[in-house]
């Protein structure tokens, strides 16, 4: 019985503006971009959980029309706290260095650390799969990285290097006798995305 963790599609957003927990809106390609989502997940899913931001539930509603969609705050994308609205290279070295420097485990001022994050995310994912499957989460690309480097037991700080995961992408997930496994099953490339400063090599 298997999961599928899927990623928003584009948001309404200047390139490189610091967004985690903004709550924005989606571009005019969304229903474009939904339908090649909907193509790539299969008939017979039985929950759906969403971030409750827009850019997730307004998905997660036009994919499961027929659902009750279960808004999840903890499947929200890292908490950025004073950084939110800001541009990723705007923000003053003094003041970023230390994060990149550690992102999994410094805290962003006024938000949270990769590490607080992994941990709500990996609870509720948890508390999720013990639920009906099959099961569809509509999340955020921090969260499905996240997910993916508990299941794979990847190091967090080389998680970015080794998940890539672009708008719109759908991951199915299975449960086998080794442990999970995983299969893209839509994860196009759109364009360049930048969530972090252009000089942050990771």
């Amino acid at each position: 019985m298997a999961i599928y963790l899927v990623r928003h599609t584009t948001p309404l957003i200047e390139k490189g503006i610091c967004y985690g927990q903004s709550q924005i809106d989606v571009t005019a390609s969304f229903e474009e971009e939904a339908k090649q989502i909907q193509a790539a997940l299969p008939e017979g899913i039985e929950q759906v959980y969403s971030s409750p931001l827009i850019r997730c539930h307004k998905l997660a509603s036009y994919l499961f029309p027929q659902h009750a969609i279960n808004l999840e705050p903890d499947l929200m994308e890292l908490h950025c706290g004073e950084w939110e609205g800001l541009h990723w290279d705007a923000i003053p070295s003094e003041v970023i260095d230390p994060w990149m420097k550690d992102f999994v485990n410094v805290c962003i001022p006024g938000g949270e650390s990769y590490v607080q994050m992994h941990g709500r995310v990996t609870q509720c994912f948890t508390r999720i799969i013990e639920g009906p499957k099959p099961v569809a989460i509509v999340t955020h690309g921090g969260v499905i990285r996240s997910i993916l480097a508990h299941i794979t037991k990847t190091p967090l700080v080389d998680s970015f290097g080794a998940f890539k995961i672009h708008y719109g992408c759908v991951m199915q997930l299975q449960v086998t006798p080794a442990g999970f496994h995983f299969e893209e099953l839509h994860n196009i490339t759109t364009e360049k995305e930048q969530h972090k400063p252009s000089n942050f090599k990771r």
